[in-house]
């Protein structure tokens, strides 16, 4: 979508004044803060043909217009200026999110200073326990039938007994054979790869791949595919989005509230995010789901050692102030990354112990 100069200045300007104030903006209003010399009659027609384009809308209960959805995702791909924060909030910020060094709080105060911060809902999905552990052993024993008892160990000591249904039965000696193949190959190796690395393996095998290679992988894969925990999401200060007239209705902020306590959705959408990396923004139906229709969701992935393990942000309505946002998650999302990652982790101890 192409917007001249002037239409660009006026969008601009309008979306800016609506955030502050969230009320419609009207041609008067405009033609004064936007600088330009336009008359209100100019500044009536530009808006028409903004209007015509689908990027603002008049209330039918007021002559001003507000921004659409559509014209939120102009503004925010071509017409926002990030503002990035000054060495004092820099400061502040780390120091409120580094005040503890347990990984658990770090993500409790992520959620709590973006909630605080940017006076919105904070959301920050903890990192799985599978992200966190590093795969040491495994051993497969038969059972009765074609059972088999999976016994995995993971790298902190823990061990967990899983029983699988085999297609067949196998030899003690084939199940020797394929923990050791197994052993060897992925001992070290974080818990999240290997899924992954067993998913590819699968994919690829072959007629020529050898035998033992497939029973191995076959069956920790599915000893494994039953070791999923609940993501846990953890939630700040949605009790700030009862501010915002436009989400004020009581079914609106029942069905937002339940979506908080449910979380499947959000949840799935931060998946969607830490898979696309970088901020993203979800302005409005964009999210895909109707409980947040009136709503903008700012996220942004947070990596532990240089391996992405989760992802946080914010809720809030869609009158919000991205430039400030934008620029909030996008900083959080690094110091805490800085914070879970070992080498940090050290450095900060050592400044600690001094």
């Amino acid at each position: 979508m192409t917007l001249d100069a002037r239409a660009e200045i006026l969008l601009k300007t309008l979306i800016e004044r609506y955030i502050a104030d969230g009320q419609p903006v009207g041609s008067r209003t405009l033609a004064r803060q936007a600088g330009l010399e336009l008359s209100p009659a100019t500044v009536r027609n530009v808006m028409s043909d903004l209007e015509d384009m689908g990027l603002v809308r008049s209330p039918h209960t007021s002559a001003g217009r507000v921004p659409t959805e559509r014209g939120y995702r102009v503004f925010v791909d071509t017409l926002l200026k990030v503002k990035p924060l000054n060495a004092g909030e820099l400061y502040k910020l780390e120091h409120e999110l580094l005040a503890n060094h347990d990984p658990h709080h770090l993500i409790e105060n992520a959620s709590h200073i973006l909630s605080e911060i940017c006076n919105l809902a904070g959301i920050v999905t903890a990192p799985r326990r599978e992200e966190q552990l590093a795969f040491r052993h495994i051993d497969f024993m038969s059972l009765s039938g074609q059972r088999i008892l999976v016994i995995l160990v993971t790298q902190d000591g823990q061990v967990h007994n899983r029983i699988i249904q085999a297609e067949r039965e196998y030899s003690p000696s084939e199940l020797v054979q394929a923990a050791n193949y197994f052993n060897e190959t992925y001992s070290g190796v974080s818990m999240n790869d290997v899924k992954r690395a067993l998913l590819n393996e699968i994919q690829q095998a072959s007629d020529d791949m050898q035998r033992i290679m497939q029973v191995a992988v076959r069956m920790a894969r599915a000893a494994l595919s039953t070791e999923e925990e609940p993501e846990e999401l953890v939630v700040s200060g949605e009790s700030k989005l009862m501010d915002f007239p436009e989400l004020g209705d009581v079914r609106k902020l029942r069905k937002l509230f339940d979506a908080f306590t449910a979380k499947s959705d959000l949840l799935h959408l931060l998946d969607q995010s830490m898979r696309a990396g970088g901020v993203k923004i979800f302005i409005g139906s964009e999210s895909g789901y109707e409980v947040l229709a009136d709503c903008s969701v700012v996220t942004a992935p947070y990596s532990a050692d240089g391996r992405i393990v989760g992802t946080l942000g914010v809720v809030g309505p869609t009158r919000m102030a991205y430039e400030q946002v934008i620029a909030m998650v996008d900083i959080t999302a690094r110091l805490l990354s800085g914070a879970l990652s070992s080498g940090e982790r050290a450095n900060r101890l050592e400044s600690t112990n001094r």
